[in-house]
């Protein structure tokens, strides 16, 4: 066991079949979840290997083999399932990693991915240029042929033609295809039969046909999921076929399943053919964490925070329900590109533990978006790094225990991170070492506060009336603060938060996403239309349901569609009742659903209006697991925790009393100022704020001062 690795010291698991396993792979920490035969839970973590991700994984795999007091060989062989979240999909588009692909489009229509829909972050600046299309117009190539929009031809495709365009792709070596015609979702015929001569004549090259992987009605959505798909196919394929190889290698034998963007999980193998949706396979998994162990009387809305060493992710939970988008960018709104598939509603920014702060030219303090990641790490880590970052903050102002970091695992050096704070930002801000860092701090929360006010208020969501449940190894840094910040009335800390998105992994569902375009109007509104296509989307999830190898009792189907007023340019989505509609009445149930739904989105509604209906959705939902991830597995005894000064800016030092989290009961309470420390976190409790553990084990923090 290295020093950059650490287990939940839990006592020794009692041998037996059934091991459940959940993986997070984070830009400087491996998370891993273990669910045990007798429903407790272990968790561990390891150093992340950038260049090999699966090294990360196959490193805390064996920690909690020793943990188990078996080989790595023994320990695998008793696994039922594995469920690995991975970033190696989006690492690979921001890094340009991916295939060399070649984008086949209607004639007439080879600037989808250059004119995008049209929108900028300024309006009136012309001079910013518009990002390079995704594939670059050398690899785009216009087929002749054309549908109108009721499916019929209008121009019939020419398979001589395309057979000779294969040959030019053959001779530019592309490695993937990507074939996106128009109105190919009303009648893919000509997409099929691109398909069949790609088959034939460019065997082994992967593609990805538009009305299979996002049958969407926008063109630069559809056309961008296509290519990003494609493109995608041959790094996917090889990573997961490498991770399935080097884990059998190992003695894992199990079912390995991989988290999408969705918030479910799916067979590796089957996900390898549509990588698409791993895009933002990691950040998915909070708030799927969150809504399992935050209590449903704590509040109807749920923030959630997750506090890697390299991001932030902000999410919500609202009535149960996690909210999707289509809109997910990859990097800045407006001016990157959009991925057109759904997934869950997170918004991602630069801010973590490992998030690197600096003063520019005019004497301002920035922190992140650069983060010391793994390698070199923090530079208290000792590995090189010579930037203060926040976690070197937090080990000055006392937040971090530097010879209790990872439970003592990893003893971290205050002093490196003490003169690196002086020389970086005190002396250039003319402040103290202790003024310094708690700056640094403090930046990093507003940082975070302004992430989650764009997912809250920016969409009609009063945060004092959510809760803030907070995730990530470094989230119990200013969980409270950043609680206190947004007005919300409570902050609660799963036990399990510090692997927020592995908990989530470990309790998720088997999953497939199915749309459908389908357009129609509340005031003649087409009932057997509809409910022909709805029946068409029930048999594919019928379809997907029959291969998992799932009891049919636990399968179900959540439906939803995309509905507008007429002549509104975007859609939401909105629930609906069931899965068939029986008449009139239920027309009306989701014209009411869209208004309330437009209301609490954009807090306006507009009840006289018709209700146009665009898109319908089908997500099929597979149940493997529990619906909680189990408790954590107390050891007979605690090493006892010394009380150790901290520093609160406006107050200064202060003797904080420091508290086990896993020795306290739900009779305990705790009041600030106070450290609540286990071995993956730190939780700072501000003076004058109580804490207390729920029957879950979720450390629920009132955010009302005590009065003295």
């Amino acid at each position: 066991m290295t020093d950059a690795q650490a287990s939940s010291r839990s006592a020794s698991p009692v041998p037996g079949r059934g091991l459940r396993f959940a993986v997070d792979t984070g830009g400087t920490f491996t998370d891993l979840i273990v669910g045990e035969p007798d429903g407790s839970v272990g968790i561990y973590k390891a150093s992340t290997t950038p260049s090999d991700p699966a090294a990360g994984v196959l490193d805390a795999l064996s920690i909690a083999a020793a943990d188990a007091g078996e080989d790595l060989a023994t320990y695998l062989g008793r696994a039922e399932i594995m469920v690995h979240g991975t970033t190696h999909a989006i690492n690979a588009i921001v890094t340009g990693r991916t295939a060399r692909t070649a984008f086949l489009t209607t004639k007439g229509h080879p600037d989808t991915l250059v004119f995008r829909e049209g929108g900028r972050q300024d309006a009136f600046n012309f001079t910013v240029p518009y990002p390079e299309p995704f594939v670059p117009k050398a690899f785009t190539y216009e087929v002749k042929e054309r549908l109108l929009r009721d499916g019929s031809p209008h121009i019939a495709l020419d398979e001589a033609e395309i057979i000779a365009l294969i040959g030019e792709l053959k001779a530019a070596e592309v490695e993937a295809v990507a074939v996106c015609l128009l109105w190919s979702i009303v009648n893919p015929a000509h997409e099929l039969a691109i398909g069949r001569l790609l088959d034939k004549h460019l065997p082994g090259v992967p593609y990805t046909l538009s009305h299979r992987i996002n049958p969407s009605i926008r063109e630069y959505r559809r056309a961008m999921s296509t290519c990003l798909d494609a493109s995608l196919k041959p790094i996917m394929g090889a990573y997961m076929s490498g991770l399935e190889a080097r884990l059998s290698s190992a003695g894992f034998d199990g079912r390995l399943l991989v988290v999408t963007s969705q918030g479910g999980v799916m067979d590796a193998a089957h996900v390898a053919g549509m990588p698409v949706h791993l895009i933002n396979s990691g950040p998915s998994m909070g708030p799927v964490g969150a809504r399992a162990y935050a209590p449903s009387a704590s509040s109807d809305t749920l923030i959630v925070g997750d506090t890697g060493g390299t991001t932030f992710d902000v999410s919500l939970v609202r009535s149960g329900r996690i909210p999707r988008t289509r809109e997910t960018w990859l990097g800045r709104p407006l001016s990157s590109h959009m991925t057109g598939m759904p997934s869950v509603d997170t918004k991602s920014i630069g801010a973590g533990g490992g998030s690197i702060a600096w003063v520019d030219s005019g004497g301002l303090l920035h922190v992140g978006p650069i983060s010391a990641g793994a390698v070199p790490g923090p530079v208290a880590y000792g590995q090189g790094g010579t930037r203060p970052t926040v976690t070197d903050a937090s080990i000055v102002l006392g937040f971090i225990d530097a010879s209790f970091f990872l439970g003592g695992r990893m003893v971290l050096d205050r002093e490196a991170a003490v003169e690196a704070i002086r020389r970086e930002v005190a002396e250039p801000l003319d402040l103290s070492v202790e003024d310094a860092a708690a700056a640094i701090v403090g930046l990093a929360t507003e940082n975070m506060v302004q992430a989650i006010m764009g997912i809250t208020v920016n969409q009609g969501i009063d945060p004092a009336q959510a809760a803030f449940v907070a995730g990530g190894g470094a989230a119990g840094i200013n969980c409270v603060a950043i609680g206190l910040r947004l007005g919300c009335h409570t902050v609660l800390v799963p036990e399990t938060g510090a692997v927020l998105a592995a908990a989530g992994a470990l309790v998720s569902d088997l999953m497939a996403h199915h749309q459908a375009m389908f357009h129609t109007d509340s005031r003649a509104f087409d009932i057997d239309g509809a409910n022909a296509m709805l029946e068409d989307l029930e048999g594919r999830c019928r379809a997907f349901a029959e291969t998992t190898g799932v009891d049919p009792s636990a399968v179900e189907i959540d439906w939803s569609t995309e509905a507008r007023y007429p002549d509104q340019a975007w859609e939401i989505e909105v629930p609906l009742r069931a899965g068939r509609f029986g008449g009139p009445d239920d027309v009306a149930a989701l014209v009411t659903d869209f208004h309330k739904t437009h209301r609490e989105i954009f807090a306006v509604e507009d009840p006289a209006s018709a209700v146009e209906t665009v898109g319908w959705n089908a997500t099929v939902r597979c149940k493997i697991g529990a619906d909680r991830p189990g408790r954590i597995r107390v050891p007979d005894s605690f090493e006892a925790l010394a009380r150790r000064p901290v520093y609160f800016a406006g107050t200064g030092w202060t003797d904080a009393v420091v508290h086990r989290f896993e020795a306290l009961t739900e009779a305990d309470t705790v009041t600030g100022p106070a450290i609540v420390e286990s071995d993956f976190t730190s939780v700072v409790i501000d003076p004058d704020i109580s804490a207390r553990r729920d029957a879950m084990g979720t450390l629920v923090v009132d955010l009302r001062k005590v009065e003295p």
